[in-house]
């Protein structure tokens, strides 16, 4: 009985473990595409949002639509890098989240971060957002929020960094880009 119980706790724990490990995904852009990695045991309701998304094909044919750049952030008190996606069509979003702050996660907006975009707390559905550059304002107490909040990271970038810079580059109007990247679809790696 013991051997069978040690057994059980054995897969239990393989389990849990591979339940938990990382997701890879890629993005595939008219400008080609962006690995990313996501945190399931760190952010399990943002990753579970976005994969919804992702299971759904929801992100097929959106785009990434806005930049926040050095130029186009001059004359804002906080600053930061960023470009924006993920824009589905409203009869197609999904209820908002929860955020889970950096605070609760122990992740950090760095170079290449994946984040949620929000408009107040607990508002995120669909867009998301990838840092250039270390970005601690958008961390938990970061200042570029009002609210202190700050914002949900859930994963980053492992290859294709080059890609998300030349999304940042393209022209934009007060942040939005003349030309939007189309993402043709963000799919898992299996």
């Amino acid at each position: 009985m013991k051997k069978i119980f040690l057994v059980c706790l054995s897969i239990a724990i393989s389990y849990t473990a591979f339940a938990q490990a990382p997701i890879q995904c890629v993005i595939k852009t008219t400008l080609g595409n962006i690995g990313i990695e996501l945190y399931p045991a760190k952010a399990p309701g943002t990753v579970a949002n976005f994969m919804q998304y992702v299971d759904k094909k929801l992100y097929d044919g959106s785009s990434f639509f806005r930049v926040c750049t050095p130029a186009n952030e001059a004359n804002r008190k906080v600053k930061i890098q960023v470009i924006q996606g993920g824009n589905v069509p409203d009869k197609q979003t999904l209820d908002s989240i929860k955020i889970e702050t950096t605070k609760q996660t122990g992740l950090r907006h760095k170079n290449g971060t994946l984040s949620m975009a929000r408009s107040g707390p607990n508002s995120a559905t669909s867009e998301f957002f990838i840092c250039i550059n270390d970005q601690p304002a958008l961390d938990y107490g970061g200042a570029r929020n009002p609210d202190g909040q700050g914002f949900a990271a859930f994963g980053k970038v492992t290859n294709g960094m080059d890609i998300v810079r030349k999304i940042q580059s393209q022209k934009d109007t007060s942040q939005y880009l003349v030309n939007p990247v189309k993402i043709y679809s963000i799919s898992r790696v299996e």
